[in-house]
């Protein structure tokens, strides 16, 4: 019944008050996709992933009613957005144990709503439970609703389908300029600004996959259900931003939102920053494009190649518009960045490849290409062709990690990787949707995946890259657990299709120090076991693995080489060079190399990849 809200013109300087110290530093001065992307980057950073099953609970911290029909004191009732009725009484409310999988009728029972529906990113963790955008709603509601966008409902009765309790209802899309014709939900005009923010949320915090979810791709605009363009940037159709920001405008941040906010925050670990900060939703979307295609970037180059990579440098657009840039690989798009740089990996040794990058701008338009080039990969390296696990934990209760290390040559992209385990039901096994793994891994850099309730000695949630409760990470020892790229098996734990409880079950399992490939298939060999819990160096490199990271005293340059290695820094006091080829063995010394001079000559080394030791440091490099 009744509302708290606060004015527009006072809501920022209280909402400010809300913003832990610092959460977003790195914002200022920023507008446009620019600030969309930093604001990817907080909010994404070391978040806490639950179990979709742990929702239930958490509602009653985060969607208890006691802004309309009950008061501070209510420690049951939730707050549904699809049946409450502002100016009155509900016409039936819920509490935690009255959740159901379907109804034939409102008011029996509620369950979890994907406000941006599961069918568009697969039901696929992290964002199944994701808590700013899953939430109670009446099970009929929801179950009618389908996949159904919302949007603005026909006012002419023979397009009106539903009409619910509250007022809310399904009919006929009329969102102004939007091709889609079909059917959507439009809630009541108190959560028009609720719905936007929150999936303007989902828009800022799983940017850079937004572009693998399900969109309008060779589909009727009419008939398709996702208002997602494909982009990672802009992130919606036109007309249906121009929708949100209606709504957020016409409805702003109310102080359930606000509580809710602060609620999620404590639990999950990041915020909805358009609930903090207002305004930035005109500061990302509100612009208007120019019609002129961006000037193409320059000196595309290749600096670094191995057996199955290559790294590429450019110079930038000189367009101040210019928002990234998209790199063809013999003619076909593989890679954006908004850097002048990246390593496209995942290629085939000894193989000869073409490739051209395009800059674009905020308006999507897209300069010529750079000029071409090609490179021909090694045919081998001493790099690893992929991530591999390296630590393999299965503890007491809920004592799960799982380490991953990067051997590659260069910094990746964890966004098209994946953590699949198979369980078993019946008389079948099965795959349960993946957990998607995100951020970036440097080189000779290793990262946890915890499970967030976890209670190891020595190692903590606040150390992981990744907290999850997701089925990946709730293994009892008996099931077969893989690392994925895309749809690509890279790395296993166990053995498909058995029971694997006399090898994974209450142990600790480390990577021998010699392996540094993933394999598709488990092989136990590679592997040496510990006790249950056991966590020893959890999430750091081996000793030896250190002592080749650490080098922050040298800088060795050109790379690859032709004739002479260049060294940087301190080397007076280096008392020897050698190089070792990728059999280990040392195929030139040199005492006192840099006594008299700054480079070693390798002008007679056959072409391939190889060590420079010089004392206890050790850096890779290529000679063409």
């Amino acid at each position: 019944m009744k509302k708290l809200l606060f004015p527009f013109l006072l809501l920022t300087f209280f909402i400010d008050a809300q913003v832990p110290s610092g959460y977003y530093n790195g914002t200022a001065g920023l507008t446009g996709y620019a600030l969309k992307s930093k604001l990817h980057d907080i909010i994404s950073e070391k978040n806490i992933n639950w179990h979709y099953s742990d929702l239930t609970n958490y509602y009653n911290q985060t969607d208890l009613d006691i802004y309309y029909d009950h008061d501070i004191n209510n420690t049951t009732i939730l707050l549904d957005m699809y049946s409450e009725i502002p100016t009155g009484p509900d016409a039936y409310e819920y509490t935690t144990a009255d959740l159901i999988g379907s109804a034939s009728a409102e008011g029996l029972g509620w369950n979890r709503e994907h406000m941006m529906p599961q069918s568009t990113f697969y039901s696929n963790y992290p964002m199944y439970s994701d808590l700013f955008f899953v939430i109670p709603t009446d099970a009929r509601i929801n179950q009618l609703r389908s996949n159904y966008p919302y949007g603005v409902s026909t006012t002419v009765p023979s397009g009106i389908f539903h009409t619910f309790t509250n007022s809310s209802k399904i009919g006929r899309s009329a969102i102004p300029n939007y091709a889609y014709t079909g059917r959507v939900y439009e809630p009541i005009d108190e959560f028009k600004g609720d719905v936007a923010r929150s999936l303007l949320y989902f828009a800022v915090r799983y940017e850079g996959k937004l572009g693998t979810f399900r969109f309008n791709n060779n589909v009727n605009p009419a008939s398709d259900t996702n208002p997602l363009d494909g982009t990672e940037e802009k992130a919606f159709d036109d007309a249906y931003i121009t929708m949100l920001l209606q709504w957020h405008a016409q409805d702003p941040v109310s102080q359930k939102e606000i509580d809710r906010n602060n609620n999620v925050y404590a639990i999950q670990h990041n915020r909805n920053p358009f609930v903090d900060y207002p305004q930035w939703v005109d500061l990302i979307w509100s612009q208007t494009p120019d019609v002129v295609a961006p000037q193409a970037p320059s000196n595309l180059a290749a600096t670094q190649a191995g057996a199955y990579f290559t790294t590429l440098n450019w110079s930038p657009s000189t367009s101040t518009d210019v928002i990234g840039y998209k790199i063809y690989q013999n003619g076909t798009l593989v890679a954006s960045t908004k850097d002048t740089s990246i390593s496209i990996d995942h290629l085939s040794p000894d193989t000869t490849y073409n490739f051209t990058v395009k800059a674009y701008d905020n308006g999507y338009l897209f300069s010529s290409e750079t000029n071409s080039t090609t490179v021909t990969t090694l045919a081998s390296d001493m790099y690893s062709k992929d991530l591999f696990v390296s630590k393999y934990i299965e503890g007491t209760s809920n004592n799960k990690a799982i380490e991953i290390t990067n051997k590659t040559g260069h910094a990746v992209s964890l966004s098209d990787y994946k953590l699949s385990i198979q369980f078993f039901s019946g008389n079948n096994y099965y795959f349960p949707a993946p957990y998607e793994l995100e951020g970036v891994v440097q080189n000779n850099e290793v990262f946890v995946i915890l499970n967030p309730k976890a209670d190891l000695s020595c190692f903590t949630t606040d150390q992981a890259k990744l907290a999850t409760a997701a089925p990946q990470m709730t293994y009892s020892g008996s099931q077969y657990i893989e690392l994925r790229y895309k749809s690509t098996t890279i790395d296993a734990i166990g053995t498909r299709f058995q029971s694997n409880s006399s090898v994974l079950s209450n142990v600790s399992l480390y990577r021998k120090p010699y392996v540094n490939q993933p394999i598709n298939t488990f092989d136990i060999d590679e592997w040496d076991s510990y006790e249950s819990d056991y966590c020893k160096d959890l999430g750091t490199l081996s000793v030896s693995d250190n002592r080749l990271a650490a080098n922050n005293n040298f800088k060795i340059y050109p790379n690859p080489v032709q004739e002479n290695i260049f060294v940087s820094g301190k080397t007076e006091n280096i008392k020897m060079a050698k190089i070792i080829n990728l059999l280990g063995k040392v195929v030139a010394t040199e005492y006192t190399p840099f006594k008299n001079k700054k480079s070693i000559s390798v002008q007679n080394l056959q072409p391939g990849v190889y060590l420079l030791q010089l004392d206890d440091k050790a850096y890779h490099f290529i000679k063409k």
